[in-house]
């Protein structure tokens, strides 16, 4: 029998060839940078993240205008408040620490783009998403009229985008209502449309000071199972008016990033999350993997599942990899 004519070796030398027939590219314009910005001066190391830290105004504008510098277009803002209480009033503060950094960065750096986090677990006293009933139930409708508020000021501050992350019912509608009504039309919305109840938070809620005080949110973020209430979370946050939806965690949700691509046709973000990070940064620490290459690896195969922007920690170091 006849050796088959076809073979897929032929294109895969290295070198412009193997290049000209990639598949999916994987570009620093593809990536946003989390940030932790905190009250104060300096910076604390999140002991879990290794070379993550939660800085200062100052030093978060540093930071973010190293990442651009570098070819990283966007920023994500996540606000450690120097008091919290009950109703997370700190969130929608105008002279907030979020509000602050939007003031900031976008006058020393108009050209980034800044997204701002809309949601009360960094200042609430309890690290819950919304207020809480006496019977320790997160009531939706009351937290959707302090989300507003909380994206509001963000819009006043200066804001590129808002995204809300509570998982709350109706919150893109919400949201986009107030927005309109107070003239900020164009603003879009990033939606955390599908965000999952996930163990690999955890070093986020480190850095963020996030973690609830009792109990856990597993009543208003998904269910790791459930792929088909994911497209439906996405598709109802796309009749509300989301402009970009997002799946967080990434890495072990592609099939979900590939459902909600297929289903929304709608820009997909993909949060690369805390637990991702920490993970290789360990097994790269301990000699197991090459840092690098399994980065790459993991930012590819999350835009080859149909993400089109990829926030990432590794946002800086992959900027610089492939810039080389």
């Amino acid at each position: 029998m006849a050796f088959p004519a076809t073979r897929l070796r032929r294109l895969r030398k290295t070198g412009v060839l193997r290049d000209l027939v990639r598949e999916v590219e994987l570009s620093p314009s593809d990536l946003v940078l989390p940030l932790f910005v905190q009250l104060g001066e300096g910076r604390t190391p999140v002991e879990a993240m290794p070379g993550v830290e939660r800085m200062s105004i100052s030093n978060t504008v540093a930071e973010a205008g190293e990442a651009h510098a570098l070819g990283v277009p966007a920023v994500m803002l996540f606000g450690l408040p120097a008091e919290k209480d009950e109703q997370g009033s700190g969130a929608y503060d105008d002279e907030g620490v979020v509000q602050l950094a939007v003031r900031a960065l976008k006058d020393a750096h108009p050209e980034l783009v800044v997204i701002t986090d809309v949601c009360l677990c960094s200042y609430t006293s309890h690290g819950h998403c919304g207020v809480v009933l006496d019977d320790g139930r997160v009531d939706n409708d009351l937290t959707l009229e302090l989300l507003a508020k909380t994206a509001i000021s963000h819009a006043r501050a200066g804001a590129d985008a808002v995204a809300p992350s509570d998982m709350m019912d109706g919150r893109v509608g919400a949201l986009r209502s107030q927005l309109d009504a107070e003239g900020f039309t164009d603003l879009p919305i990033v939606a955390y449309s599908a965000k999952f109840a996930s163990a690999f938070y955890g070093p986020f809620r480190e850095a963020a000071d996030s973690a609830p005080a009792f109990g856990d949110r597993k009543s208003y973020q998904m269910d790791p199972a459930n792929a088909d209430e994911a497209v439906r979370e996405a598709l109802l946050d796309v009749e509300e008016g989301a402009d970009v939806v997002m799946v967080k965690p990434a890495l072990a949700y592609l099939d979900v990033i590939r459902r909600v691509k297929e289903a929304t046709r709608l820009p997909v973000a993909a949060y690369n999350v805390s637990g991702e990070y920490a993970m290789v940064k360990a097994a790269a620490a301990a000699g197991y993997v090459d840092e690098r290459s399994l980065v790459l690896e993991t930012l590819t195969a999350i835009r080859r599942a149909g993400a089109d922007i990829v926030m990432t920690y590794h946002a800086k170091d992959v900027a610089r990899w492939l810039s080389r």
